[in-house]
């Protein structure tokens, strides 16, 4: 299956290169400080407080760039150099997921869907890879496993492309923030942007290659018979 490969390390290379440029953005960005000299850490609970959001901690996780916001246990998780950094950088990732927090408390109509495909995604997840090989093995003999790996694959490509606005309006959320309170100027702000584009970038890719593979599979269903 050649068709399928080309897809697979075409999109390979292409979040690679866009990872690259994502952390050599945070790195740059990192070394230019803010307004106020606030911490990621204080920056996100400053904006959790201005914007009316209870109940919800800023904790330090390991890692580099695996911040999030967790809405099971409502905490906003930063990597080390966002939690202490005192920069564009760390206060642009901070702002975003504490966006994620503001939607969870504002109910925001794509977060609720992302959350209520969680469960179904994991399962999907998790054995749609062997089913679909199975029923691409039995194609003519059995179409519905393949029909079944189908559907299971379109609800992780639907989760990919409901992501996309969450990511977005969470992005606009932090962007206006920082902008409002002041943390970034006409000099800082643009940087703050060029991060978080550069971070939206990685769903999207994400989201197309989930999308190109998906129609791949449904071709290969629809010539079963050719």
């Amino acid at each position: 299956m050649p068709a399928i490969w080309i897809i697979f390390i075409a999109f390979m290379i292409i979040s690679w290169l866009i990872g690259q440029q994502l952390k050599s953005k945070f790195n740059a960005f990192s070394k230019i400080p803010i307004n106020y000299g606030f911490t990621g850490k204080e920056i996100a609970e400053k904006m959790l407080r201005e914007s009316g959001v209870d109940g919800v901690k800023v904790v330090s996780v390991p890692g580099q760039l695996t911040d999030h916001y967790n809405p099971v246990n409502r905490t906003v998780n930063l990597s080390p150099e966002v939690y202490d950094g005192r920069s564009v950088a760390a206060a642009a990732v901070a702002a975003h997921e504490c966006g994620h927090a503001v939607q969870h408390d504002r109910a925001y109509a794509f977060l609720q869907m992302r959350s209520k495909l969680v469960p179904v995604v994991s399962v999907a997840s998790k054995w749609v890879q062997w089913v679909l090989l199975a029923g691409i093995l039995m194609v003519e003999a059995m179409p519905g496993i393949l029909l079944a790996g189908i559907v299971m694959f379109a609800m992780t490509t639907l989760f990919s492309f409901i992501t996309l606005p969450v990511e977005i309006d969470a992005t606009n959320r932090a962007l206006a923030w920082l902008s409002s309170a002041g943390v970034t100027n006409r000099e800082t702000h643009p940087k703050a942007q060029e991060a978080l584009r550069w971070a939206a970038y990685t769903y999207v890719v994400a989201a197309l290659a989930s999308l190109a593979t998906l129609l791949y599979y449904i071709m290969i269903f629809m010539g079963r018979r050719d």
